[in-house]
């Protein structure tokens, strides 16, 4: 798998809520948030090279992507209706952000929809909570370590992503989030 990126984790949102909506599914920002995270991580282990730029930070409810959670936090936790646009700093003016055109990057995104998207939100992020997975990982580092951010970088991503694992059924066992929020 190749492709052109990084890309502007909203416009990788834009493009998963594309997809969301051909298939009749209804994504929150909670849910959003742990599939780009789970996008992102799959093409870190597969190509090496980041699907978009920034980073992850560990919040209470799993990886979150601050910028596209900005774009995205209006919808609050109801699903999300509207497109993240770009804003021109000195003018205010909005336009689209251009979707990525490579075909892998479309087959990867297509790939987490079919295996994640159905997955409520509490699964999603039981998912991003797993035992010695990314989020889990920076979590209790943090309480030994100073941790500025909680960022999860790339580098954990890559070496720990293989320690999440999805059992079968859609029922979250700890309940389901609404909202997500940084750890304070």
């Amino acid at each position: 798998m190749s492709s052109d990126g990084p890309y502007d984790a909203r416009a990788v949102c834009n493009l998963m809520l594309d997809m969301a909506a051909l298939d009749g599914i209804a994504v929150s920002n909670l849910a959003l948030q742990k599939l780009l995270y789970f996008a992102h991580a799959r093409h870190l282990v597969e190509t090496k090279q980041p699907l978009v730029t920034g980073y992850f930070e560990a919040w209470q409810y799993g990886p979150v992507h601050p910028a596209a959670y900005q774009a995205f936090k209006a919808a609050g936790d109801a699903p999300i209706l509207f497109r993240a646009a770009r804003r021109e700093p000195l003018t205010g003016q909005e336009s689209m952000l251009p979707s990525p055109q490579s075909s892998a990057v479309s087959h990867l995104i297509r790939s987490v929809m079919l295996s994640y998207g159905r997955l409520t939100p509490g699964r999603l992020v039981e998912i991003s909570h797993a035992k010695g997975a990314p989020w889990e990982f920076v979590v209790n580092q943090a309480r030994t370590h100073m941790a500025l951010g909680l960022r999860i970088g790339d580098d954990v991503i890559r070496e720990r992503f293989k320690f999440h694992k999805i059992s079968v059924g859609a029922e979250p066992v700890a309940g389901e989030p609404v909202e997500d929020t940084p750890f304070t």
